[in-house]
């Protein structure tokens, strides 16, 4: 039977797992947003921008662990979707992104809402896809998915011309999916796996590094045994950030610019890292000469290019962190008796508890009766009992969270790490809520960073999404001020946030509820009622206005 080519898109989405899918309609998409209303099965949320749509895909694929979907218009609508991609690129997210464009014979011809949207993403996409044959497009859509869920996962763009949409063609699925040039290592080798277990059992001082590519390949769970078992203390970056319990001995917190003190001296002082799933990005390493100086490095990535791209490596190991750790842990138990692993390393664990003790992750009290943004998360970490799934902006807000909140499972902190995305955290929110509708859902921002897709409330309400919206609101672009005051000497007039919309009213504007702190007292009642509810909430809290992060 003969299928346009917007039904087979449809058709093949399904067959792919599709169920959700975020978008915004224009001219170059209407053949699909009309073939969409025949498949009730594909449930669809318009979103009031499409960035958010590309954002709100990723919260979902984050949250989840499935691959996310959005559809876009062509021109404008794919150029808008840009900076979602690359923070999805950045941060290694499983994502199909369709974009609609000109018919075939317009491509060039600066046409109306025409761009090169493949020379725009082919440095922040995984791979992109021009159909220009309607009856290449099942192949190409299980390609796409393909190539964004497996090895180091990504954004991949499939553009759409209308023309191809409209012909038709035999629907043919491929069910068996091969491309020859695109065969990522999974099993890692066996040898590389003992050269690393041996320098492990060798260390004095070891230490794991936990990347978000432990999160990506499921691994926490034998990242948890390894450890356990072998006494091996563990770190992680923020993207790793719930690979492993918070409130685990054995756990260090998160290392590099904004990182715990014990991470940092574990890193500077360890004899072996084993860092996984990590990309070394500068704000974990600093000084690259001067980042761990005395420890054999051990770096298990399923990307190659990935390991010495950033840091020189003793021990590379190619493959899943699954598996590989698997691997690991078992030839470390085959020749390590039970009094061995008893005693081993526990000088460097009393010596790293020591450190905890001496320098807790913590934040000075004043006399002044301002609240002070580290109490607020701490109080909401308190009141969700640590079981929430939190998504935030960039900056200030962002590394309170990571350092206060204390996550003890993977897939519950949703951020833009690579890229450092203003404008992320609440379409990813949205996303989150939707694939997890049982789970509390809060986005923490900025007070500037929540006016970077604030109309989305718009799109929170329609669906009645619970999401919680806590701004920690300084009146500052934080995060750039206390930066311009500790290098510019307080020449930062140009980061106040002198003018600012009353958030509560704006809430209630778009039909949400909302919500303001101003004293301490009220902190705790005020967060309890707003988390009860079963409606969007904006919590206006009024923080201390200079407080810093480091």
């Amino acid at each position: 039977m003969e299928m346009t080519g917007a039904t087979i898109l449809f058709e093949s989405l399904k067959r792919e797992g599709i169920d959700l899918i975020f978008g915004y309609p224009g001219g170059a998409v209407i053949d699909l947003y009309d073939e969409l209303s025949r498949h009730p099965e594909i449930r669809h949320i318009l979103v009031r921008h499409e960035q958010a749509a590309v954002h709100a895909a990723d919260g979902y694929a984050r949250a989840s662990g499935k691959t996310g979907c959005c559809l876009v218009t062509s021109g404008p609508g794919a150029t808008n979707a840009v900076t979602g991609i690359a923070t999805d690129y950045a941060d290694s997210i499983p994502l199909v992104v369709l974009t609609g464009q000109v018919p075939c014979a317009l491509i060039g011809n600066d046409a109306f809402q025409e761009v090169d949207i493949m020379g725009i993403t082919r440095p922040c996409t995984k791979h992109n896809f021009l159909v220009r044959d309607v009856h290449t497009l099942s192949k190409v859509v299980r390609q796409a998915f393909y190539l964004a869920r497996t090895g180091r996962p990504g954004p991949v763009l499939v553009d759409l011309p209308k023309d191809v949409m409209q012909k038709k063609t035999e629907f043919v699925w491929p069910e068996d999916i091969h491309m020859r040039s695109y065969n990522p290592t999974y099993r890692p080798n066996l040898n590389q796996l003992r050269r690393a277990a041996d320098t492990l059992a060798a260390a004095e001082r070891p230490l794991i590094l936990a990347g978000g590519g432990v999160i990506s390949s499921d691994a926490s769970r034998p990242l948890f045994s390894l450890a356990r078992d072998l006494r091996l203390p563990v770190a992680a970056t923020l993207m790793g950030l719930g690979s492993f319990p918070a409130h685990e001995e054995l756990w260090l917190g998160m290392v590099g610019m904004h990182g715990a003190f014990t991470a940092n001296k574990a890193v500077n002082n360890a004899d072996v890292l084993m860092a996984v799933g990590v990309r070394f990005d500068d704000r974990v390493t600093g000084k690259l000469s001067s980042f761990a100086p005395k420890a054999q490095i051990i770096h298990i990535d399923i990307d190659p290019t990935s390991i010495r791209k950033n840091v020189e490596v003793h021990v590379p190991v190619v493959g899943d962190a699954s598996p590989a750790l698997s691997g690991i842990h078992e030839l470390l138990l085959a020749h390590a008796t039970e009094k061995k692993r008893s005693v081993a390393h526990e000088a460097w664990i009393r010596q790293l508890i020591a450190w905890r003790s001496e320098q807790p992750v913590g934040y000075r009290e004043d006399e002044s009766s301002a609240i002070k943004p580290q109490s607020v998360i701490e109080c909401l970490q308190k009141l969700t009992k640590g079981e929430a799934v939190i998504a935030t902006e960039v900056g200030q807000n962002q590394m309170w969270a990571a350092q206060f909140y204390g996550f003890a499972k993977p897939r519950a902190f949703l951020t833009s790490g690579g890229l450092g995305t203003m404008g992320y955290g609440f379409p990813a929110a949205i996303g989150a809520q939707l694939a997890m509708p049982d789970k509390i859902v809060v986005y923490v921002a900025g007070d500037a960073s929540i006016q970077m897709n604030i109309q989305e409330l718009a799109t929170a309400v329609q669906y009645k999404l619970p999401v919680k919206i806590l701004i920690l609101n300084n009146a500052y672009l934080g995060m750039v001020r206390q930066w311009q005051e500790l290098f510019y000497k307080k020449n930062y007039c140009a980061t106040e946030m002198t003018a600012q919309p009353d958030f509560v009213k704006l809430a209630e504007a778009y039909g949400a509820e909302g919500y303001r702190i101003e004293r301490s007292e009220d902190m705790e009642p005020v967060l309890t009622k707003a988390l009860a509810s079963p409606n969007t909430a904006g919590i206006d809290v009024r923080v201390a206005r200079e407080d810093t992060v480091y």
